[in-house]
């Protein structure tokens, strides 16, 4: 058994409060966490720490009961997964341990040795980067960007580093003296390594060896000699070989210089030592700010531990509720399964504030214990600030207990079966255990009689239901399914199994009890049949009805759950069906997009041909025209009027062309039945004419006067004998100057000889052929008469919006027997 003492909480929260360190509960007050494989689960999560002081922090960790606490923990490991999500991380430098040397640091005159100057460099080196990360963390992580903490001048950063090389050594330029010192020290070594050198080559071969050196003992410069060599220089003997024949001598000669040299050390030693204390005193005063960048370190790494440990098992951070409510742990995996890299099955538990005990129940080895342990260590990492594998919707009451009842108790030494270890365990339960306490029991009431056990169990849980303890216990017994429907606040669970292959599934649903498969397992494994039925047979008929019931009952569970299956499949289907035809559509939108586009560019492409043509066919009109105007036979007349009106059928068959191409006005053979040889029409703006020839094409030639056109046979209009303006009842015709439908003099029109109502028509209709062809002015020739159509054509050009002024033509073009109309732009 196990329990987390309310005092010793407090008093923890408090101590961590004020040191900022993990949790500080001992194990001895909380040994259910040894049952639970707490300490295995902190391994787990250490191994994701930079340093080694980050994975202590996280080793130290325990459950806390204060929920502001807990919230305080698991904020910021929300904030940074959020960041991990988008795949932006938080680098943390290792630092190394502190505490010895902010103690020295702290003693009057007392001088840190280089290595532990490095530390020091080292941890405000690490801090710098950590704060310079926190402060571009402000706005995704404001909990964590809130950490920084103030931290000494960089100037103390770069004379470290000027004065320390990574192993702690002072460098020649931490001081000038330093380093005129130990120019000092390799001068007076060389000048005493010359002189050895000189009485060494003095020395015979009895003297020396071939090929001996210079070398040092006890701290001198000596020349090795040979013990019985008579000419043996004068000096001291500081050493001998191990054979006892040869002896290392430091002659006289070079006493003064060794002295020397040993004098030059000293003074080295002495300006290293003065470095080191200058040093020291430097950081004297910034011990605080040290000890503070120190201990934001060891922060960050346990941090960035925990929520690199989530990160990896896809973990979201849970919802704190008040204590006594309810419990709420989705897609929960065993922290250790995982660890192991052995895929685990996730599962939903959820109990509502009314629901106080759950009852699990099914098969050996279907999963119940590790059910039962994976509530009890997700507790107890989530109240020591560590974010167990849980899905998104998670939430968890803060308990003030845990207790738990799982395994083998029993004891030679103490004097104690399994059943009364289990009883001792029961006792300590049913004395302790209140609304803020979590409960576990593997396999309650086994260990005796069944029937005892049961009803000792049943009694048990009823108890601690009533006492509002959160209650978790596992059993085979049948008669403790029943409680669920007997006692408010008490629920079945188990854990599926399939009865196919006998094997579990380890899926757990709520509020059906599971079935042992005791026989079914036994007959799989070859018992003999014999036994299997006599065993049946013993079986009583209450318990062979409830073995039937909740075998209907996962039966129909199973169907449903087969016909969910079905039905996700199908909406999975459909969705991607959905998907699959949103995209088509897109892209059927795209290409129709890009055709239109295509479209739009052909017809502007196609207006500018027709304009091009146009242009061409009214030039060759025009030269036409001016051929007939200046000609002055009879021959040369017909020659002109050939040319007009092979021109004239030139421009109508461009039209016509461009037509079928989409880019001029739609024409068809469609429109030829309705019209007859000799049949009077009315075509262009409204001028007069009539069918001269029918054409297979859609075309029509008409003639208006003695000027023939062809156009398109929809661009005709019939009209009746006897028609105002067909002048069919005079039996005049009008005549070629008069026709306002001559292409080639869409500017000109010549309206002598015509009626007031013809006139009008024929200068509107002159005014629309002008403008479609994109025609400056037009000419009206009207004469000078009674002024009758004068009158006419200046009232029709008043009244045209088109028409920008006119005015009497100059008078060597007509004089005021021509009206000139300029058009707007």
């Amino acid at each position: 058994m196990t329990s987390l003492d309310s005092t010793a909480v407090q008093d923890g929260v408090s101590a961590q409060r004020s040191a900022g360190t993990p949790s500080p509960f001992r194990e001895a007050v909380f040994p259910a966490l040894e049952a639970l494989e707490f300490g295995r689960a902190l391994e787990i999560v250490a191994g994701f720490a930079a340093g080694p002081l980050g994975g202590e922090r996280i080793r130290s960790r325990r459950p806390a009961a204060d929920p502001e606490w807990i919230r305080a923990e698991l904020a910021p490991v929300d904030e940074l997964l959020g960041l991990y999500a988008r795949r932006a991380t938080l680098d943390v430098v290792p630092v190394p341990p502190l505490e010895a040397v902010l103690g020295r640091l702290r003693l009057p005159g007392a001088v840190l040795e280089g290595i532990e100057l490095v530390a020091v460099r080292q941890t405000l080196s690490a801090a710098r980067a950590a704060v310079a990360d926190l402060g571009r963390l402000m706005a995704e992580a404001p909990t964590v960007a809130g950490w920084v903490v103030p931290l000494p001048n960089p100037a103390i950063d770069k004379r470290l580093a000027q004065s320390l090389d990574p192993t702690g050594e002072v460098l020649d330029t931490a001081s000038p003296a330093l380093l005129r010192a130990r120019r000092e020290v390799q001068e007076s070594r060389t000048r005493l390594v010359k002189k050895l050198e000189v009485v060494l080559r003095g020395l015979d071969s009895h003297g020396a060896d071939p090929g001996a050196s210079v070398t040092m003992r006890n701290g001198r410069y000596v020349v090795p000699v040979r013990r019985d060599y008579r000419a043996r220089p004068e000096g001291i003997v500081h050493d001998e070989s191990a054979s006892g024949e040869t002896v290392f001598l430091e002659p006289t000669a070079a006493i003064e210089l060794g002295n020397a040299l040993r004098a030059a050390i000293a003074d080295a030693e002495r300006e290293v030592l003065r470095v080191l204390r200058d040093l020291t005193e430097v950081l004297r005063p910034n011990a605080g700010l040290i000890e503070g960048a120190h201990g934001l370190c060891v922060r960050l790494d346990d941090l960035v531990a925990r929520v690199r440990y989530a990160h990896s098992v896809g973990a979201r951070v849970p919802g704190i509720r008040p204590g006594g409510a309810g419990v709420a742990l989705r897609q929960a995996r065993h922290p250790l399964l995982l660890g192991r890299g052995i895929p685990a099955v996730p599962f939903d538990l959820v109990l509502d504030g009314v629901e106080r005990t759950l009852l699990v129940s099914g098969p050996n080895a279907g999963g119940k214990t590790v059910l039962l342990k994976t509530v009890g260590l997700t507790a107890a990492l989530v109240q020591s600030g560590i974010v167990p594998p849980l899905g998104p919707g998670s939430e968890l009451p803060v308990f003030q207990q845990i207790v738990a009842d799982i395994g083998d108790h029993q004891s030679i030494a103490a004097d104690l079966s399994t059943f009364t270890a289990h009883l001792v365990v029961l006792r300590g339960v049913l004395e302790e255990a209140g609304s803020g306490t979590l409960v576990l029991v593997d396999e309650i009431g086994s260990g005796t009689d069944p029937a005892e056990g049961g009803a000792l169990a049943a009694a048990a849980l009823r108890a601690l239901t009533r006492r509002g303890a959160m209650t978790i216990a596992t059993t085979h017994l049948g008669s403790l399914k029943a409680l669920a429907t007997q006692t408010a606040g008490i629920v079945n669970g188990s854990l599926q199994f399939d009865p196919d292959r006998l094997a579990p599934t380890f899926r757990f649903a709520k509020g059906t009890p599971g079935r042992s498969y005791g026989l079914a397992i036994a007959r799989r494994l070859g018992i003999r049949a014999e036994v299997l039925a006599e065993a049946e047979g013993r079986i009583s008929e209450a318990e062979r009805s409830l073995d039937g019931l909740l075998e209907a009952a996962e039966a129909r569970e199973r169907c449903l759950a087969a016909a969910q299956a079905e039905l996700d499949s199908r909406l999975a289907e459909a969705e991607r069906e959905l998907a699959r035809l949103t995209e088509q559509a897109a892209v059927q939108q795209a290409r129709e997009t890009a055709l239109r586009t295509r479209e739009r560019s052909a017809e502007r492409h196609g207006r500018t041909e027709a304009r091009r043509v146009m242009l061409e066919a009214r030039e060759r009109v025009e030269e036409a025209i001016r051929s007939a105007q200046g000609a002055t036979s009879e021959p040369a007349a017909r020659e002109a009027r050939r040319l007009l009106e092979e021109a004239i059928r030139r421009e109508g068959e461009a039209l016509e062309a461009l037509d079928q191409e989409g880019v001029g006005r739609s024409s068809g053979p469609a429109a030829a039945p309705l019209l007859r040889e000799g049949q009077r029409v009315r075509f262009g703006s409204g001028s007069l004419g009539r069918v001269a020839e029918l054409r297979d094409d859609g075309l029509v030639m008409v003639v208006a006067g003695n000027v023939r056109v062809v156009v398109s046979a929809s661009e005709l209009l019939p009209v009746e004998e006897g028609a105002k303006g067909a002048r069919g009842a005079r039996g005049k015709a009008a005549s070629p100057s008069s026709s306002p439908i001559e292409l080639g003099a869409r500017f000109e029109v010549d309206l002598r000889g015509l009626r007031a109502d013809e006139a009008e028509l024929a200068t509107r209709s002159a005014l629309d052929a002008a403008i479609l062809a994109d025609q400056p002015y037009l000419r009206i020739i009207h004469g000078m008469g009674t002024g009758a159509l004068r009158l006419v054509v200046r009232q029709v050009l008043a009244t045209d919006g088109r028409v920008a002024k006119f005015a009497f033509a100059p008078g060597n073009q007509g004089g005021t027997g021509v009206t000139v109309a300029e058009f707007a732009e």
